[in-house]
């Protein structure tokens, strides 16, 4: 006999929760279903981001950062130490708890909110009446028939196709979160977000490591001004990032891998590592789902074909986050989760794909929303521009961190915010506040004439504001 919901959400990874947790504040009867196991066979929703994702690479980035400091500043401090060592081991348990907390609070979050919750893969069976049948398959198989059907399965890492991931030697974000000694020497192949997060965390520990890329300009979604700042202190800290390569033959040997490669100059090179990281993007994941079953159309990435709305081409069937067009990003994915539940109850759900932030937590960290400059320069668009530097921030200087800027874009003639570049300390938290002006449509003279705490790194802010009309105060 199967079980009849109004909605039932396939994934709980940021979307998939977060949709099912607000249609269910909206009065719906609500299933989520989710496969992802913790080392005990036990429910571990969440999905990526939670698992293998965001929330584990911070922790692993936050230890490895309190350890730089101290190896390196906090004799700066008046603070001496002896026989400083790092277990490895004890960090990945720190990391592993943190996750466990974040899968724990997902599954009290339902309970709290009358979500039916079902442990296993879910897939589409056939249309019914009153909906669409789907089938879980795990531990305790159900059929489940839902009026409205979210799908929100995510993405998978993309593999080289001469490299498959054994996640021992060559490892995708998954392995790369579970090495359990540091690497003498570490290679990875792609310098996004999770390429830099990564080299970052095993370098502090003390690793030598290479990033290889193919494109020949660094992080070239990023403001190009920016960008360069952040190669700079990334060179200065030894993160070596070599551009424009070409990686050809990859072996795998007993005591690591070797990786074969023509540089920039199309010189043939070869680097030995004792692991490999590939970094190459992710893939949308509709393993299992069996959309064909209902006709569900995929375009040629594999994604699930959705309008702006996020509507498929079947009635009452959407889709959210990664499985869908757009940025990659959890946050997205969540705006898109809550939209897709507040127009299933009648409401008008609202993303704004301009306001999206964006934010890589290396050190110095990164973060930007709306236009780069090379963006308008393209588009022709009569821009301003203002930038301030951390070096003349008093509570950077505090902090012992004064690398990087921050810089505002503004329309020449209406003084609309356009976009905004961090890089920095920080940078995270400091661009909601670029995020909110742009959402509420400010100029940069309202960001300018708000008073600002004082010591903060949000006056940077302030001051890039100001520095549009060339009036900074402080620099």
């Amino acid at each position: 006999m199967s079980q009849q919901f109004d909605v039932i959400v396939i994934g709980a990874g940021t979307g998939g929760y977060i949709a099912a947790i607000r249609a269910a504040q909206l009065g719906k009867k609500v299933a989520c279903i989710d496969e992802w196991k913790n080392a005990k066979g036990g429910a571990a929703p969440g999905g990526t981001c939670t698992n293998v994702g965001c929330i584990p690479s911070k922790a692993l980035l936050q230890s490895s950062e309190h350890f730089e400091q101290a190896q390196h500043h906090f004799g700066e401090h008046g603070i001496s130490l002896s026989n400083l060592k790092m277990d490895v081991g004890q960090m990945v348990a720190r990391k592993d708890e943190v996750v466990k907390q974040n899968n724990d609070g997902i599954l009290y979050l339902f309970k709290k909110n009358k979500v039916s919750f079902f442990h296993g893969r879910g897939s589409f069976v056939k249309a019914v009446d009153g909906g669409y049948e789907i089938q879980v398959t795990g531990d305790k198989p159900e059929t489940l028939v839902g009026q409205h059907v979210i799908v929100a399965t995510g993405s998978t890492a993309r593999a080289l196709p001469q490299a498959p991931f054994d996640e021992e030697t060559i490892l995708s974000n998954d392995g790369a979160l579970r090495i359990g000694s540091v690497p003498k020497k570490l290679v990875l192949i792609g310098s996004g977000v999770i390429g830099l997060e990564m080299g970052s965390v095993w370098h502090r520990l003390g690793a030598e490591v290479t990033i290889l890329e193919g494109l020949p300009t660094f992080l070239g979604a990023v403001d190009e001004q920016i960008a360069k700042e952040a190669k700079k202190a990334f060179d200065k800290q030894g993160l070596r990032i070599e551009l424009g390569v070409k990686v050809g033959e990859i072996k795998k040997g007993k005591k690591g891998v070797s990786v074969a490669y023509t540089d920039a100059k199309g010189a043939e090179q070869k680097i030995d590592a004792d692991k490999l990281i590939v970094s190459i993007g992710r893939v949308p994941n509709t393993q299992g789902l069996n959309p064909e079953a209902v006709g569900l159309p995929l375009d040629e990435r594999g994604a699930i074909v959705v309008d702006a709305d996020c509507r498929t081409s079947l009635p009452n069937v959407w889709a959210v986050g990664d499985v869908v067009r757009g940025p990659m990003l959890a946050h997205k994915a969540e705006e898109e989760g809550v939209a897709v539940a507040e127009r299933i109850a009648g409401q008008h759900g609202h993303v704004n794909f301009n306001t999206i932030p964006w934010v890589i937590y290396t050190s110095p960290e990164i973060a930007w929303v709306g236009r780069t400059e090379q963006a308008l320069k393209a588009e022709g668009v009569a821009y301003k521009a203002g930038s301030f530097p951390f070096m003349a921030n008093g509570r950077a200087r505090a902090l012992g961190d004064t690398t990087g800027m921050v810089k505002i874009l503004a329309d020449a003639k209406t003084d609309e915010v356009l976009g905004v570049h961090i890089v920095g300390p920080m940078a995270s938290e400091l661009i909601s506040e670029a995020v909110l002006a742009m959402e509420f449509r400010a100029s940069s003279e309202d960001i300018a004439r708000t008073c600002h705490a004082h010591p903060t790194l949000s006056e940077a802010t302030k001051e890039a504001a100001l520095a549009v009309e060339k009036r900074a105060l402080n620099f």
